[in-house]
């Protein structure tokens, strides 16, 4: 162990050994400005001793004169005698930076103060190595940094020009450097807009990096340290105090741009005049700029003008709107593309005739050009500088409307006399009517002009279901366009009312055929049409005739419907039929709608069932069960007869139905149908009672006795008998009982069958199975397969019987029917029971006899065969007896 901390301990002491004092100053030489403040850092590494060290300044004018003790940081008394007062002042300080670092500063460095300087460390090595000072020098210059900026307008039109003039010069005597900065005072903050320099490089301020890299700032170096800063379009965001700061840079051997001198003058408070305060907007008429109003004839041309002034017009791109009445009517933008908005005025133009004046021409004027006009100009002030070429963002800085400009248009009014008079009046409905409406006396109607007419009709009271209204038959308008009322269209699109003009002053309504309806009042209403100068027809004048009654005797037509029972439903599915006449008077060739309608009670509510229109569409009435559609029938049996059938009645069938007929009639083929009258039929009543059908039951075997192993069956019949329903409409559930023969009298149950013909089958003991199917609708047969003994005893059959009740349309239970019992007898046969047993016996024993035989036989001849005797030698017998 000890042999390896020796190389470790010496590797140590050799590394120690090595290491050498190292003291460094702020690199030189230092060019400082005179009544500057002065900082010369000074550090100290790779020593011994402890962390903390000591630092000793020391300076000579010369680099090899005589040295001035100026101040330490253990030694108060260090200091030289001519330089103690400095030091005890404060002007000549040391600041201890970290323990190996401090730094000299004097406050305001002097001429006399220029030389070098020395820092010095005393020792705390073991062993001196290294250097223990470092030395710099120190240049102080005059301050000659002079800034002198030019006073700017204090009040700035919104949207011009600012520029800002600044001169900053100092005397070259040392490699210096200079930088020009313009800084905005918004209460106590100053935000740098732009820094030029030291580098000869731009820098802007984070809030103006955008609009100089847009051209609204830009900068333009002079000649002799002048610096000019243009900002484009000013807005009033841009007001506040103006400074210009100017400084003096010196760089230094380490690379470091060092600030040795600046000044900051304010070059005065900016304010931006808004364009909403000097914008002023005039409108006049070109013919009197001093009027209020304008008076002018149908055809003339009208010319209006607009004025824009303002103190920044140069610098602001207008919007101009004309308004008319308060809508829009055209607008030249600010790029000076002109745009009309849709307005009756479709001769309208705009255009600029010079800085600020914008004319607006209406070639034609007539009546409705007449109104309030007002110009009004929004102004926009690009946010971009002039090197963006007008294009990019654009805002709006004010509004503003002119006062407003009354045009009157004076109205010559065509002057005429309209009458109405009926050339042909019917007698009776269906015949045609013919009305002439005359135009007479017309003055005043200029070459070009036309005339137009409009036909109303008002209901007479009584006459209609409606009570009394007015409605637009049709009108013809200058250019003999049909346009018809919305109640009259088909009649005129197939031709039965027809509007002509007979003459250039006469027109005429005509109907071919006359319906009740059309009686009443009409009246023709004439419009005059002028043709302005661009060719366009504007409406002059309208004059109304005096109205005309048109009315008839009319003969009410009557209809009369008697319902009367075809097929009377005495029983629920039955069917039913009735059937409806019809008798007409004052009527003519008609079509008939039916609705069959019913109800349970005299005061209960009217159900429709079905419905058949004019042209024979039938349909289902809402209280129509969807189920039951295909039950119901309406048709047409005459031409004046119609039959409603009704299939499989039901208790909710019950009540009143009757017929409901319209009668419609049709001028001419193809027409819509128009109503003539209706009536209701007598009622006929459906009134019937429920009678269920009737059921019996029986039971019979096919035999009484069986003998075991065999099948026995057993039949359940039923039988219904009244209202039978269909083979479809009915089922039943059977259930098999027995009572065993010995055991008591307990009844089981076998099996059972439901309405669906699910067969479910009870726990047996017996050895036997049973089985039951459905030989028809009503017949059910029970098989015993294997039968036993413990099968004999009493069998019976109980069945509930379902039906589909015609009456209510529901599955129905009836009562549950039992059977008679029926006795079934499983017999014992004697000699059948021992036959078996004694065939087998016998067989055993023959077998086990001749089993024992044939095994004795085997035995003797293999245990009791037969041997030769041998006698005995006598001579041996003799031996024996002599020994």
């Amino acid at each position: 162990m000890e042999t390896r901390l020796l190389p470790l301990t010496f590797a140590l002491l050799l590394l120690g050994g090595c290491s050498a004092r190292v003291v460094k100053v702020s690199p030189g030489p230092l060019i400082r400005v005179e009544g500057q403040p002065v900082s010369i850092r000074c550090d100290v590494t790779e020593y011994g001793g402890p962390r903390e060290q000591d630092f000793e300044w020391e300076m000579s004018r010369d680099a090899n004169g005589q040295k001035i003790k100026i101040i330490s940081t253990f030694d108060t008394s260090y200091s030289h005698q001519s330089v103690s007062k400095r030091v005890a002042s404060g002007d000549i300080s040391v600041v201890r930076l970290e323990d190996n670092e401090a730094e000299l500063k004097i406050s305001e460095v002097k001429a006399l103060d220029a030389g070098f300087y020395w820092c010095l460390t005393p020792s705390t090595d073991s062993v001196i190595s290294g250097n223990y000072d470092a030395q710099v020098q120190l240049t102080v210059i005059p301050n000659t940094l002079k800034v002198s900026p030019q006073m700017p307008l204090p009040n700035v039109p919104e949207g011009s020009d600012l520029t800002l003039t600044c001169n900053v010069t100092r005397e070259l005597t040392h490699p210096t450097y200079l930088s020009v900065t313009w800084l905005v005072k918004k209460g106590t903050t100053s935000e740098e807009i732009l820094t030029f320099g030291p580098q000869g490089d731009v820098v802007t301020g984070a809030k103006f990096a955008r609009r100089y890299a847009d051209g609204g700032i830009r900068l333009v170096p002079g000649k002799n340290g002048v610096f000019e800063l243009v900002i484009s379009r000013v807005t009033t965001s841009d007001e506040g105090i103006y400074e210009c700061n100017g400084t003096e840079w010196t760089h230094e051997n380490g690379g470091k741009w060092i600030k040795i001198v600046e000044n900051t003058k304010e070059m005065g408070t900016i304010a931006v005049i808004p364009t909403g305060r000097s914008l002023s907007v005039k409108a006049s008429s070109s013919s009197s700029p001093s009027s209020s109003s304008l008076q002018l004839s149908p055809g003339d041309t009208m010319t209006l003008l607009c004025s824009v002034a303002a103190d920044n017009l140069a610098s602001v791109a207008p919007e101009v709107t004309w308004l008319a009445d308060g809508r829009e009517l055209i607008t030249m933008e600010r790029s000076g593309v002109v745009a009309s908005n849709g307005s009756r005025r479709a001769e309208a133009s705009l255009e600029r005739t010079a800085a600020g004046e914008y004319r607006l021409v209406v070639r034609g004027v007539g009546g409705p050009d007449g109104g309030i006009y007002t110009c009004r100009v929004r102004a926009f002030i690009g946010k971009e500088g002039r090197s963006s070429g007008g294009g990019g963002r654009w805002h709006m800085v004010a509004e503003k409307t002119s006062s407003p400009l009354t045009v009157k248009v004076s109205d010559i009014k065509p002057s005429f006399t309209v009458t109405l008079e009926a050339s042909q009046s019917p007698q009776m409905t269906a015949e045609p009517t013919e009305l002439a409406c005359h135009v007479t006396n017309i003055t005043q109607l200029p070459p070009g002009g036309r005339l137009g007419v409009s036909w109303e009709h008002t209901t007479l009271p009584g006459v209609g279901d409606d009570p009394q209204t007015s409605h637009t038959i049709a009108s013809l308008d200058s250019s003999g366009n049909l346009s018809p009322g919305p109640m009259y269209a088909e009649r005129l699109k197939t031709g039965v009312l027809s509007l002509s003009r007979v003459q250039p002053n006469t027109f005429k309504l005509r109907f071919l055929r006359t319906e009740e309806i059309d009686m009443g009042q009409y009246v023709c209403n004439v419009s005059s049409w002028s043709v302005n100068s661009q060719g366009v027809l504007l409406r002059t004048a309208v004059y109304e005739s005096s109205p005309l009654t048109v009315r008839w005797d009319t003969k009410r037509p009557s209809l009369n419907v008697v319902a009367k029972r075809i097929r009377e439903a005495s029983v629920g599915g039955a069917t039913f039929e009735m059937s409806c006449s019809v008798s007409t008077e004052n009527v003519g060739e008609a079509g008939y709608s039916v609705l069959i309608q019913s109800q349970d009670s005299l005061d209960s509510n009217v159900r429709t069932i079905m419905t058949l229109s004019p042209d024979n569409v039938m349909q289902h009435g809402g209280a129509t069960d969807p189920n039951r559609r295909d039950s119901l029938v309406l048709t047409k049996s005459g031409p004046a007869e119609f039959r409603f059938r009704l299939a499989g009645v039901q208790l909710s069938d019950r009540g009143f139905y009757w017929c409901d007929i319209t009668a419609w009639t049709k001028q001419q083929p193809g027409q819509t149908w128009t109503k003539a009258t209706s009536s209701e039929s007598n009622k006929v009543k459906i009134d019937f009672q429920e009678n269920g059908p009737s059921f019996s039951i029986a039971i019979q075997s096919d035999a009484s006795s069986v003998y075991p192993w065999e099948t026995a069956k057993m039949e359940c019949s039923l039988s219904v008998s009244g209202s039978s329903p269909k083979t479809d409409d009915l089922a039943y559930e059977v259930t098999w009982f027995f009572t065993r023969l010995r055991g008591g009298q307990t009844t089981t149950q076998v099996a059972t069958v439901d309405r669906f013909g699910v067969v479910r089958k009870m726990l047996r003991n017996s050895s036997s199975d049973v089985s039951v199917e459905r030989k028809d609708t009503h017949t059910y047969l029970l098989n015993i397969f294997g039968t036993q003994d413990s099968d004999s005893g009493e069998y019976h059959c109980i069945a509930t019987p379902w039906y589909l009740s015609a009456s209510t349309g529901a599955w129905t239970e009836a009562g549950e029917l039992m059977s008679s019992r029926v006795f079934l007898t499983v017999k014992f046969a004697v000699w059948d029971s021992l036959k078996l047993p004694l065939f087998y016996g016998a067989a055993a024993s023959l077998g086990v006899g001749l089993f024992s035989l044939v095994f004795g036989l085997v035995c003797a001849q293999c245990c009791c065969r037969n041997t030769m005797h041998t006698p005995r030698s006598r001579n041996k017998l003799m031996d024996l007896e002599m020994d």
